[in-house]
């Protein structure tokens, strides 16, 4: 079953949401990041240890702003197939993706049974080391 014009409008919904609040942080990330000095982070008169703590906080505002950067990446993607009327069309089978899976995950590519199979088949083939 397609989805209905009051589903689309409700995921639309969830998008620009979500997408408001990711611009938002990221705004927010951002801005910290460039407050934040290498001196402040380490201390006056930084050690060893100091200065991997130091790198350790940098180098995690970097990843975050690496995933909220991919998140809103994937966001946009959806308003796109929103757009051009392919959202909700399993990439892989070209079936319908149910509309729990797209209020779930309204980024979604792909139906269930295919996402499964995608998720054993590519199983650790990339990903954080954290």
């Amino acid at each position: 079953m397609a989805l209905t014009p009051q589903q689309r409008q409700q995921l639309h919904s969830a998008i620009e949401q979500r997408r408001a609040a990711l611009l938002a942080e990221l705004r927010e990330d951002v801005e910290r990041q460039h407050n934040d000095r290498y001196e402040d982070l380490a201390g006056p008169a930084p050690d060893a240890g100091d200065e991997s703590v130091a790198a350790l906080i940098a180098h995690l505002d970097h990843e975050d702003i690496g995933r909220d950067l991919s998140e809103l990446r994937r966001l946009e993607a959806a308003r796109n197939r929103l757009a051009d009327g392919s959202y909700g069309v399993c990439a892989n089978c070209g079936g319908e993706i149910a509309f729990e899976r797209l209020r779930a995950t309204p980024v979604a590519v792909r139906c269930i049974q295919c996402q499964a199979q995608h998720e054993k088949t590519y199983a650790g083939a990339s990903g954080s080391s954290l």
